[in-house]
């Protein structure tokens, strides 16, 4: 009798180690699966973040990719020849252009050209000649010289080489909304504007074209003259 009792006693304790067992063992894997939980959140919220860093550098990447294709395309074109060609170099400056020629040169000689200096765009021109764009920051000599911004005889914003007067555009940026621009300015800045405002650094560049660039006239307005005329 005593160890029929000592068996269900032991039976009863069994069954309450197993219970506290099952307890402890789904609290741990309870505790588990929140943990996981939360890396995984961190984990996808770090790729969210990251994502667009990651496209962007991909876009970069395939854009260069591109550049050197059509780099190696144009020299490549340019070595089925052993012919010598003329070599052109146009520095494009932030206001102004100046364009030199570099000589005569054989196919081996513009790719060592073009080799050490990676930051010109290279072109061979319909012509046969070899054209070198360069990016510069900064006037050209013809705009520190004689450069002048007003306005042309049709109403666009232009660049001159010396008064506008004279009629020697260099280069058009955009049209004026004269109207517009006749009753918002005082007189004196319309007749400094007719006769040519002097740009002779970078930042006065920059300062005019923003100024005036409030009353540029919108491409709609543009064409609904256009159509008027």
């Amino acid at each position: 009798m005593n160890i029929f009792r000592t068996k269900k006693q032991l039976r009863k304790r069994l069954r309450r180690w197993r219970r506290a067992i099952w307890t402890i063992g789904a609290c741990v894997l309870v505790a588990l699966m929140a943990w996981l939980g939360l890396l995984l959140s961190d984990q996808m919220e770090k790729l969210m973040t990251e994502e667009p860093m990651s496209m962007e550098t991909l876009v970069h990447l395939r854009e260069a990719e591109w550049a050197d294709d059509t780099e190696q395309e144009w020299l490549g074109q340019l070595q089925k020849s052993e012919q010598v060609r003329i070599v052109h170099l146009n520095r494009i400056y932030t206001c102004g252009e100046e364009s030199t020629v570099l000589g005569l040169m054989k196919p081996r000689e513009i790719a060592e050209l073009a080799k050490e200096h990676p930051a010109w765009k290279g072109r061979l021109a319909a012509g046969g000649d070899v054209w070198f764009d360069e990016h510069v920051q900064g006037l050209s000599e013809i705009c520190q010289r004689d450069g002048y911004v007003g306005i042309d005889k049709n109403g666009n914003l232009s660049l001159f080489d010396g008064p506008p007067k004279q009629e020697k555009v260099i280069r058009t940026f955009f049209q004026l909304d004269v109207e517009t621009m006749e009753s918002a300015l005082p007189s004196e800045v319309l007749k400094e504007l007719q006769n040519g405002i002097r740009v002779q650094d970078v930042e006065e560049y920059n300062s005019v074209l923003s100024t005036f660039s409030d009353f540029a006239v919108e491409d709609s307005q543009r064409t609904m003259g256009q159509n008027k005329q």
